[in-house]
């Protein structure tokens, strides 16, 4: 994997080399910053849509008479239709276009939520959860793919990092304040339905918006559209999206011959040169997924054994869930200074030892807060930093299909650890639990090392580094 056969990918095209230096000479505008403050907003309510089972799980239980399976049989619909919808929005995307599917999956998220206010019964809840999955799992995805395309080679990573930054961190830990705020202002039996609807909400204003949303000019240039990336650069430079009417520059030049565009071949993502990274980053994601929603599930749990109260235990994991804000503002910062491979490895190692401190330091509660607290840190850091990694891996007629695939093996792992760690806990307790995630993050820093470093290099051939990547960095014009 790691000695894999590295096939040119367009690297040499001077179309890409023009492209990758316009985006460096353009910088970060106010018209990036528009693009990302519209998909952040998307993905903060999608990390709140995921985190409702959890948060209206009791209110279920009581009204139809649900046992703790029916509940967990809801999360595993979400989870299961969240990796279909990444796959499938992977293949459309790289066919069809991002912004086709940005649109599509948030069309989907709206009817979910909306379906699952009206729900009449448990069983249209779980075709509504699907449905929710579904459209979840596509946004996300295709977020990652379009930041990553939009911006710089030096900003991307911070611009892909920051969608985790919304979902990951202030959606997870934000989600059960949204929750007692939705119950506040109506409260009753009916509370749960108007959570859902207040979700629905928001998406319905989110499309409205990202209408502005151009497609990518990565993706208009692999299709040879080469006319319409000039435009979209254009509209990048001049600081605004709705300025639609501005003076279209030449960044990329127009040859006057058209060679057919390469076709989304989704595929080769499991031929060489690509098969190697893709299983192994796959992996690692698996465990690092896997150990994250293991602890995520049984955190109350673990401290209600300890002797606290339900309300206690909430509050101490929300303490502890702190650390996730944390770990995925640091991640997407580091997407800009460091190099990916040794961000990963590194944070994997000291989440293995922060797994490994909450067992055998945590002596008291206060202990066990602080060292949860810095695993949740490193988790976040992970899990953001895999999001930073997986655009960078593949070129762009596959980049969407391989950045679905890398996060749907993800969400897979949300329907396979939390059963082995929920088995381990009743064994052997909080031991069997951290023990398990700081095996899975041992796993995870072996992985790592077979796959390519992707920092600075171009995103159509990672053996080549980034055109422009010695201009200046990021200086906006003055429209910014």
């Amino acid at each position: 994997m790691a000695a894999e056969t590295i096939v040119q990918a367009g690297n040499s095209s001077p179309a890409v080399k023009e492209l990758e230096g316009a985006l460096s000479r353009i910088g970060l505008t106010t018209a990036h910053k528009q693009i990302i403050a519209l998909i952040l907003v998307g993905c903060l309510f999608d990390s709140f849509e995921q985190n409702t089972i959890g948060v209206i799980g009791p209110m279920l239980k009581s009204q139809w008479s649900l046992t703790g399976t029916d509940i967990g049989f809801l999360n595993t619909i979400t989870f299961a239709s969240a990796a279909l919808g990444r796959l499938m929005s992977g293949i459309i995307g790289d066919r069809y276009g991002r912004r086709v599917m940005l649109a599509i999956n948030l069309l989907l998220f709206t009817i979910g939520s909306a379906a699952c206010a009206i729900a009449p019964s448990f069983t249209f809840l779980c075709f509504a959860r699907a449905i929710v999955g579904f459209g979840v799992g596509g946004e996300i995805s295709t977020a990652v793919t379009m930041l990553a395309e939009f911006c710089s080679p030096k900003f991307r990573g911070m611009a892909a990092g920051m969608v985790n930054v919304a979902a990951g961190g202030f959606g997870n830990f934000l989600a059960p304040a949204f929750g007692l705020l939705v119950f506040t202002i109506f409260p009753g039996n009916d509370g749960w339905r108007w959570l859902f609807a207040s979700l629905a909400l928001p998406a319905l204003l989110v499309v409205f918006y990202r209408r502005l949303v151009p497609e990518t000019p990565r993706f208009l240039l692999s299709q040879n559209r080469i006319k319409e990336a000039n435009g979209v650069l254009s509209r990048l430079a001049s600081g605004s999206l709705a300025n639609r009417d501005v003076a279209v520059t030449a960044y990329l030049t127009e040859t006057g011959t058209t060679s057919p565009a390469p076709k989304s071949a989704w595929r080769d993502l499991f031929k060489m040169p690509y098969l190697g990274r893709t299983i192994s980053v796959a992996i690692a994601i698996l465990m690092s997924y896997g150990a994250q929603l293991s602890v995520l599930t049984l955190m109350p749990s673990i401290f209600v054994s300890m002797g606290y109260t339900y309300s206690g235990s909430l509050l101490y994991s929300m303490i502890i869930q702190s650390g996730s804000v944390l770990g995925a503002i640091a991640a997407s910062c580091f997407g800009y200074y460091f190099p990916r491979k040794k961000v990963l490895t590194l944070g994997a190692i000291l989440a293995c030892l922060a797994a490994l401190s909450i067992v055998y330091l945590g002596v008291n509660i206060y202990l066990v807060l602080l060292f949860g607290a810095v695993f949740q840190f490193f988790v976040l850091l992970l899990n953001t930093s895999i999001w930073v990694y997986a655009p960078e891996l593949y070129p762009t007629r596959i980049r969407g299909f391989g950045v679905a695939f890398i996060l749907a093996t993800g969400s897979a792992a949300g329907s396979i650890f939390p059963t082995i760690a929920g088995s381990l806990f009743d064994s052997h307790g909080l031991v069997g639990v951290f023990v398990l995630a700081a095996v899975m993050y041992a796993i995870f820093a072996f992985c790592i090392q077979l796959g390519p470093e992707t920092y600075g290099k171009s995103m159509e051939d990672v053996t080549k580094p980034a055109e422009g990547d010695n201009a200046p960095l990021d200086v906006a014009p003055a429209n910014a």
